[in-house]
């Protein structure tokens, strides 16, 4: 890895904001580069630095991607900055959390192909992701080499968002980090997401310049198998940086409420105009959303696709308040439990 300036690495004024004058002294700003069960790997001016963590700091705290200060003589992780974005994903249910993938993103690029992955309900998930983080999505369609007609996959991706970019390309292409490059300037940060087998690590090589490990698409089903195992923070020679992911199986969404909406701004903006606040977009009179589906103007298919997400985040988010609060009154017990042990 070349010699690196914090400007580089994508420092701004909104992490430098949150530096005492004391920290500014004597302690070192690094970015998060690799997440280890009990240390961590940063990228700072002083070179790469393998990290411990100061105790209330855990590992499942930290993420690809996260500014950090480091008191490097030490080998120490000190304190975690506030994130601009957080890219994360609910988790099985029974967990009752969220999991963490990666911070401080610019754009997420979601991967499909122009063959039997492409899905507009999954591609609406990662979309509903990238919006409630803020991140700017992209959608990126492989395989158009080997479709007849790539741009009736481009046109139904299209259809999934106002002003929303949609590239068709050949993954192992000589252009693939030429159509890519607006996105991954000096200091920017991208991310793949999308289901395995879609080029994703390919994509990956053609920007970075690397050498990850791929592997062949399962001709039954138009899907491959995983081959990244854990998520790192990669340089991309024109200056942005890439944070490699595992694909993602069984996507959950959880606490994304506002994402939905703006996945599917078409129908939460004729929702404000329903004649009842809880209008379920049924049979209720006065329903604005049924008013524009009747005259073509929304598509029902999108609709059912609405609903379904709301319900699913519905539920989620209620299961992770209940598990936090789960977790709040077990360790009140504990407290009390330790209280009561000292006094006696």
């Amino acid at each position: 890895m070349t010699e690196l300036t914090r400007d580089a690495l994508g420092w701004s004024p909104f992490y430098m904001s949150q530096l005492e004058i004391e920290e500014l002294e004597t302690l070192t700003p690094a970015r998060i580069g690799t997440v280890h069960r009990d240390r961590v790997v940063g990228f700072s001016e002083l070179g790469t630095l393998e990290l411990t963590l100061d105790p209330g700091i855990t590992t499942a705290a930290v993420a690809v991607g996260d500014w950090v200060l480091a008191a490097p003589e030490q080998h120490r992780l000190v304190r975690v900055l506030d994130r601009k974005t957080e890219l994360s994903r609910g988790t099985e249910y029974h967990t009752g959390e969220k999991q963490l993938i990666a911070a401080n993103l610019d754009t997420l690029f979601i991967t499909s192909s122009c063959n039997n992955d492409f899905n507009v309900a999954r591609l609406e998930r990662y979309l509903a992701l990238a919006h409630d983080a803020m991140i700017t999505p992209v959608i990126v369609l492989t395989k158009a080499d080997q479709c007849d007609d790539p741009d009736s996959y481009v046109d139904q991706a299209r259809k999934l968002g106002r002003d929303l970019e949609v590239l068709a390309i050949n993954a192992k292409g000589d252009d693939v980090a030429e159509h890519l490059a607006p996105w991954c300037g000096k200091g920017q940060t991208v991310a793949f997401a999308g289901s395995s087998g879609v080029g994703k690590t390919t994509i990956a090589n053609a920007l970075t310049g690397g050498a990850a490990l791929t592997q062949d698409i399962r001709e039954d089903d138009a899907r491959g198998r995983h081959t990244t195992t854990g998520r790192s923070l990669h340089q991309i020679p024109i200056g942005g940086w890439l944070i490699d992911t595992p694909g993602m199986r069984g996507l959950g969404v959880a606490e994304v409420a506002y994402g939905i909406d703006a996945t599917f701004p078409e129908i939460s903006e004729l929702a404000t105009h329903c004649k009842f606040r809880d209008c379920e977009h049924e049979t209720e009179p006065g329903c604005a959303v049924i008013a524009a589906i009747d005259e073509g103007e929304v598509d029902p298919d999108r609709l059912k696709r609405f609903k379904k997400l709301k319900r699913e985040n519905q539920h989620a988010t209620e299961t992770i308040a209940q598990s936090r609060d789960r977790h709040r009154k077990f360790g009140k017990m504990v407290k009390s439990a330790m209280s009561k042990k000292k006094r006696s």
